[in-house]
Formats: structure tokens, sequence, C-alpha cells
């Protein structure tokens, strides 16, 4: 027997997804709201460490997501300036073990469609347009009153709506995200033929330079600055703004900044920190994902936090008959310590090159980081 029977989810990104795939695998009755209209709408590339793939092959999703990414197992170093000279290619660290590669890069709503169609492959339902308007819970379940009108009684509410969480509102968490101090370009761009990882340039105007191939035809772009208010800047003039930002790096850059235009998505925003620091649930309802920690893409860990969020809450929902406080204390004794650490040191990296610290244990601090999310969460 299992703790739940029939579960509620908000939030249909990596954290909501995994969950329902979990728990509609182990015969759990699942309903999954997202308020975005479509999968289109969810974001454009992301990057995914070796323990994010781990996760992934456990939904059955595995053989998908390596096919419709892009994997490799190095990680560049270039000098800022015309050369771009490669300083190095270091091996990434495997954090998923030996029989997955490192790192994988993705268009995000194709890892969305493919969650979200294992997803309802098991019988989850996910209802689009709509939202959790309000709930009330009691010490047996959680009555949830959707934005649609439509109502239903739950074992259990699970909070995987993002950075701006409605549901920890509600809750009356007052953790918010929080800026770091810098803000980040995105473009979406065809991949020059030569890049076939990740390469870092470090230094020059801004903070960092970087790309990720997604696939075999595309990837997407990257410059971190000095955040700033850049929110009512239209799509074109944040084209000009990122051809202006990249004239200061070479090599695979020339061919990107070329390549900048109308569809190329582009967009800014913060590096935003959070974690809530004690609890995660309040009685029956549970936040997981960005909905209870966020951290800058410094380490590339957003994503493989959140899934191992679901795989840990999902283990437990399904192993126990009873959702009791010694699940939580379990629950919160596999996650919260794992999940800090990750947070502070994505936090720590960033604050060091905003302070321009240069004898920083950067390698010490990744090698730390890598070795804590090997182990399986």
């Amino acid at each position: 027997m299992t703790a739940v029977s029939r579960v509620a989810i908000v939030g249909s990104g990596v954290a909501g997804t995994a969950a329902a795939i979990l728990l509609a695998e182990g015969g759990v009755d699942v309903d999954v709201v997202e308020i975005k209209p479509d999968l289109t709408a969810l974001g454009s590339g992301i990057t995914l460490q070796g323990n994010a793939l781990r996760v992934f092959d456990r939904l059955g999703v595995w053989d998908e997501v390596r096919e419709a990414g892009y994997t490799f197992d190095v990680v560049g170093l270039r000098t800022p300036g015309p050369d771009a000279k490669v300083i190095a290619e270091v091996p990434d660290a495997p954090t998923g073990g030996p029989e997955y590669p490192a790192t994988a890069g993705m268009y995000r709503p194709d890892l969305a469609r493919i969650l979200a169609d294992r997803a309802t492959e098991l019988g989850a339902r996910i209802h689009y347009g709509t939202t959790v308007a309000s709930f009330t819970q009691d010490a047996d379940g959680v009555d949830v009153t959707l934005s649609d009108g439509t109502t239903g009684r739950y074992d259990l509410l699970i909070g995987a709506d993002g950075l701006h969480s409605a549901i920890r509102a509600q809750l009356g968490i007052e953790t918010e995200p929080q800026r770091t101090g810098m803000g980040i370009w995105r473009a979406f761009v065809p991949r020059p033929k030569d890049v076939t990882h990740t390469d870092l340039y470090y230094g020059g105007p801004i903070y960092i330079a970087g790309y990720c191939p997604t696939s075999e035809e595309m990837m997407y772009a990257y410059l971190v600055e000095p955040a700033q208010d850049r929110h009512l800047l239209t799509p074109e003039q944040g084209v000009e703004v990122m051809k202006e930002l990249s004239r200061a790096y070479g090599g695979p850059w020339n061919e990107i900044r070329e390549s900048l235009g109308a569809d190329s998505r582009v967009n800014y925003t913060w590096f935003t920190t959070h974690i809530v620091p004690d609890a995660w649930n309040r009685g029956r309802v549970v936040l997981i994902g960005e909905a209870a920690h966020s951290c800058p893409p410094t380490i590339a860990q957003g994503a493989a936090q959140a899934a191992e969020d679901a795989l840990v809450l999902s283990q437990l929902l399904l192993g126990r008959d009873a959702v009791d406080q010694a699940l939580w204390d379990e629950f919160h004794a596999r996650r919260l310590p794992r999940a800090t650490e990750v947070v502070e040191a994505s936090v720590q990296l960033g604050r060091w090159q905003i302070d321009h610290v240069q004898d920083a244990d950067v390698p010490g601090m990744m090698r730390r980081i890598a070795t804590l999310v090997s182990r399986p969460a």
C-alpha cells in the first residue's frame, strides 16, 4: 500500500512532470495543472548534468532525451578577445555514473514534451491554462479549487510551480528569490559545426560568454553581465545588445553574432537564489523544485536538483503507508542539506566573479559538488 492514492501537482516543469511520472507509474491517480497554455511556452535551452540524466533513465525517458539532445564530456575554456584562444578542454565530471555522458544540452520544450508524454502515457492528466486558485487542508487531505472552477480532493498537493511559486505564497512561506548581482542574455541559434561542447570565456567586458549545443543543428548562447534593468527593451533591441556585448569574444562567437536575429528568442533574466530553510511542507502540501530552492546556473544543477526532489519524494510516498512526520523527516534529511550545498556553491562561484577574487579555489569547489551529486539522491 502507498501513502497516497490521489495527488495534485502544480507545475509541469521538470520537478512536476518527474513526480507525475513516478507516482502514476506506482498506481497513484495524478492531476497536473499548468498555468501556461502549452509546452512551447516553457523556455529555450537547458544544460543537464549527469545526475539529471540518471534520474531521466529512472523515468524511462533517457533514450528519448539522448536522441533529442546533444551530449558531451568536456568543457572548453577560452580567452576573451578576437583570437579566442583555447586555454584548456577540461573533462567534465560524469556525475550520473560511467554509463551516462557528463552533460547534455537540450531545447527545453523538447524536454518538456518528452516528460509530459511519458506522464500521460502512464495515466497522469495534464491540464494546461489553469492553476490552483485556492486550497484548504485537514489531517487527511487537501481540497483544491482550480482557476476554472473545478474542485477536487487529494491526499497530497505538490507545489512544483517554479521560482515565483503561488503555492509557496499561499502557504505563508515568506522566502523569496533574491538577486545575486548578475544578469544573463540567452539566445537560440544555429550550431557552428566546430562547436561540439560548451565553451566558457571568462573576463572581458562582461563576466562570462558561453554556449551549449542542444542538437545537431541548434544551440543556445549566453552572455552574463552585471544585473541591470533590461526588461523594457524590445526583442530587436535585445538582439542588438547581445551583438554589441559579444564583440569582445571571437572564435565561434563570430558566427553566433552573425546569426542573431528575430528568430533567436533573445531573452534576459536576473540570476536569483533562494532556499526554504526549514520544512518544505506544511501539512499535506509540499514544495519541490524551484518552488523550494533556486540557484544561478553557474553549476547547471537546477534541473538535476528538481528531478532529485521528485525522485526522493515519490520513493517515500510509494514506499510508505502513511503521510506522517517520519516521511517528512526523511524527505528533508535527504534533500535539504544536498540542495542547500548546491545553492550555496552556485552563489559563491558568481560572488567570486563579482568581487574579482583572484585566488578562489574554483576547481576545489567544483570537485566537492561533483562528488556530492555523484552519489544518488
